[in-house]
């Protein structure tokens, strides 16, 4: 089967239209065997999921012969993913738990970590829980593509505690973000992990403001910078 940095060769997040192309175009090269075609068929569907084409993307992924086990953890994440992008979180849940199970029995790590990181974002009332657990389990892997999960983990769930209002703890986490991704990440991750502790930094220095300062008529919320939030896209 293909390795990670494979696909990761043929990925742009932020330009999932040119992946699209980079991934059919390798869907039908022959110089892939049938299953590394079928693999490849998984990505281009989860390409075009992200534009929105959810039906097309949903009829690629029935096409696609998940005989071999590994293409069907990939194809049970990818439909997963589509039922979450559009709208059904509940019913992605059950995919994604089948995707941890079965990935984790094949050691296929990077995959599992790949499950249980979705389930923290379909199943959002469980999400600490559940990066929890996918934290746990990658900080046991050798594989160093495997572990730059660490750095979205420790970053999605900093931002998850910083929604709850847990300040202190999420800028723990941020803090954890940054060091992972010094050591594993990508230059992109390292600049999402700093702006992270920044916006905790003033959040935390926010709220300790209000907290000292005298009962007063309440003011408007101030806005939250646009800065690498929880996604799926940010490994």
């Amino acid at each position: 089967m293909l390795e990670q940095k494979t696909l990761d060769q043929l990925w742009n997040f932020e330009d999932p239209a040119g992946s699209e192309t980079r991934f059919r175009a390798a869907a039908a090269d022959e110089n892939y065997d049938a299953d590394e075609r079928a693999e490849l068929a998984t990505q281009l569907g989860r390409a075009i999921g992200l534009q929105g084409r959810y039906e097309e993307a949903d009829a690629l992924l029935d096409s696609i012969d998940a005989d071999e086990p590994t293409v069907a953890v990939r194809v049970l994440l990818e439909r997963g993913r589509l039922l979450n992008s559009s709208g059904h979180p509940a019913m992605a849940v059950p995919l994604f738990e089948q995707a941890a199970e079965l990935a984790d029995h094949l050691s296929e790590e990077f995959l599992a970590v790949d499950a249980l990181h979705m389930l923290a974002i379909a199943d959002s009332a469980h999400a600490a829980s559940w990066t929890r657990s996918a934290l746990e389990y990658a900080s046991t892997v050798h594989d160093p593509r495997t572990k730059r999960w660490m750095v979205s983990l420790h970053n999605n769930l900093g931002w998850t505690l910083h929604e709850a209002g847990r300040f202190t703890e999420a800028l723990v986490e941020f803090q954890l973000a940054e060091q992972w991704a010094e050591r594993v990440g990508t230059p992109r991750q390292q600049e999402w992990a700093r702006e992270a502790i920044a916006e905790c930094e003033h959040s935390l220095s926010a709220s300790a403001g209000a907290a000292s300062a005298p009962a007063g008529p309440a003011a408007a919320p101030a806005a939250v910078p646009a800065v690498a939030a929880p996604g799926e896209t940010i490994d």
